[in-house]
């Protein structure tokens, strides 16, 4: 009886803990978009044009930031009610790289992104949709948390040992202690830099990143240093039976 009270009181402690978190999330940007959102309605002919557009461009920011997180709450939602749908495919990964890519240069058009592939990369039997949505959240930290100029570098390869291949990204940024690597994939959790405290985020993108590789029954792994980061997303190659399978799965 002491034990179901005990985790009881931890789940409703987390659950607190969850609530006050993102209330904690909403209500920064909100306060934001609302500040400059009273300021212009009330000084608009009293600021100039630059700074009427500075300000219109930070409610933007902030708005996509609400967006951002409310996505990110929703898929997080999705998948502990298992409720998250998956639907499989054998597909060649190196498309939905270029794409991820594409997507990304747009953003950070200092960066410069490498991307290296073996020519006969096996296809893998996967949630395409997903598979982006995890490139795109890894990729987009890779280039948020290095320096403007450096290189991100994508690596797709095979393992022939155990027919598994294997996505590297890596970055040039100031890396993560030993003693973080873990803690980075836990909901709401950001590590404290000086970089860090620069950059916006929700703490949520890593921990639906690994939530979503295993569900698909792939791994990730982390290795960095102060010369950067490296994170490897590993799935099984598909087989021949797999070829033209799609499957639907929660």
């Amino acid at each position: 009886m002491v034990n179901t009270q005990e985790e009881n009181n931890t789940l409703e402690q987390a659950h607190i803990d969850f609530i006050s978190t993102v209330s904690h999330e909403l209500r920064t940007p909100l306060t934001s978009i609302r500040g400059f959102a009273d300021t212009l309605l009330t000084s608009y002919d009293r600021l100039t044009p630059e700074q009427r557009e500075k300000f219109l461009l930070i409610i933007k920011e902030q708005s996509n930031r609400l967006i951002n997180l409310v996505e990110n709450l929703l898929t997080v939602s999705k998948m502990q009610s298992d409720k998250e749908l998956m639907i499989y495919k054998t597909v060649d990964i190196k498309p939905i790289v270029d794409s991820v890519i594409q997507i990304i240069k747009n953003q950070y058009k200092t960066h410069k992104y490498v991307c290296n592939y073996d020519t006969n990369l096996p296809k893998i039997l996967i949630d395409t949709d997903k598979l982006q949505q995890i490139l795109l959240n890894i990729t987009d930290n890779a280039s948020k948390y290095s320096n403007e100029g450096t290189t991100v570098t994508i690596n797709l390869g095979q393992n022939y040992n155990d027919g598994t291949v294997i996505i590297s990204i890596k970055d040039e940024g100031i890396g993560i202690d030993k003693e973080n690597i873990d803690k980075i994939f836990n909901k709401f959790s950001r590590i404290d830099s000086p970089l860090t405290r620069k950059i916006q985020g929700n703490g949520l993108g890593l921990y639906i990143t690994k939530t979503l590789i295993e569900k698909m029954n792939g791994k990730i792994e982390v290795q960095s240093s102060s010369k950067g980061s490296e994170f490897k997303i590993i799935f099984k190659a598909a087989t021949p039976e797999d070829n033209g399978l799609v499957k639907i799965k929660e």
